[in-house]
């Protein structure tokens, strides 16, 4: 079936875009970036990949799409199945905090270079939720699969059914109920969502985010990870954003798209997460007990990051190393 494009089509002009780096020889110090400089490399690193939170093991399997030659979009799916598949990690795929009712629902979006993009929200049973999004975008005339529906596709796509409540988070479910008080604790229980963004050897940009959500949340309850425009965005005539943390905070002001706006406008992607927060706090003067990271990408491979309060971090890899950042906060403590 042919494919609903759903955002316009983004074609990369210019030799200069997407000419193939030059590999400097340098020295194992000159390689490392500095831990925690603002705003990222400045110059044009082609192939890069950036990823919500220290996932060094999806950013090191992104990059080693990149390297060998691969597409961007091929390095954020592979990426982010790494954390998907790992069962210690209580926020993504496998493993992941059930619901209210102890069912683990899991969200995810893909977007590539072309505008494309797909999404599944509220499934269970699949160990990863990415693959099927990007079925969704690639074999349906849809964006977004819900619930039963996404569930039932991916079958048809060949997904097998998987057990996703591990005895460890069911456990933790069960001491949950003894309270049921949902409280979630800033950059631990409910944040790790992991959101990867990539530039390949070609200069084209690609996303993916994926989660199981808040733990304990109502059932069928929905964040910003599967919505194109809120927890991923990605214009390849710009650059790409995705966020982590409080998903109801970042929807509603469509937070990535707000993001890579800015950066079409001027602005370094520090500057444009940084404003992306700010314009989250001017909505909330009153209520600053939640936490929300932005990170960005521009077309010159400069990478940017900002959340709320400290903590949040978010991980690089380059021909120049493999860096975990911490993130700048408008908040000191």
């Amino acid at each position: 079936m042919e494919r609903r494009k759903f955002l316009r089509n983004s074609t990369v002009v210019g030799a200069g875009l997407i000419a193939t780096p030059m590999l400097a020889s340098t020295s194992n110090a000159e390689k490392e970036l500095e831990t925690g400089k603002k705003g990222g490399p400045s110059k044009d690193i082609l192939p890069m990949v950036i990823c919500t939170w220290d996932f060094k093991n999806a950013s090191a399997k992104a990059w080693d799409v990149l390297k060998d030659g691969g597409t961007a979009l091929d390095a954020v799916e592979q990426g982010v199945k790494v954390e998907e598949a790992d069962v210690d990690n209580q926020t993504v795929g496998v493993g992941g905090r059930p619901d209210r009712d102890g069912n683990v629902t899991l969200d995810a979006c893909i977007m590539d270079k072309d505008g494309n993009c797909g999404a599944v929200l509220a499934m269970q049973n699949i160990a990863h939720p990415i693959s099927v999004a990007r079925k969704v975008m690639e074999e349906t005339p849809h964006v977004m699969l819900a619930g039963k529906g996404a569930e039932q596709f991916a079958y048809e796509m060949g997904f097998e059914k998987t057990d996703l409540l591990t005895e460890k988070s069911k456990q933790d479910w069960i001491e949950w109920k003894k309270t049921s008080q949902y409280k979630p604790v800033i950059n631990i229980e409910n944040h790790d969502t992991i959101g990867m963004l990539a530039i390949d050897i070609n200069g084209d940009i690609s996303g993916a985010c994926t989660t199981s959500g808040m733990g304990y949340k109502m059932a069928g309850r929905v964040g910003d990870s599967p919505i194109i425009g809120a927890g991923l965005f990605v214009d390849n005539e710009v650059g790409g954003a995705t966020a982590t943390g409080v998903g109801e905070e970042v929807v509603k002001t469509v937070g990535s798209f707000l993001i890579v706006e800015l950066m079409r406008q001027g602005k370094s992607p520090q500057e444009a997460c940084e404003e992306g927060v700010k314009r989250i706090i001017a909505k909330n003067k009153d209520k600053q007990d939640f936490q929300i990271g932005f990170i960005a990408v521009n077309k010159k491979g400069e990478t940017g990051g900002y959340c709320i309060h400290p903590g949040f971090s978010y991980r690089t890899y380059s021909e120049n190393g493999h860096v975990n950042n911490p993130s700048d906060s408008y908040l000191d403590t």
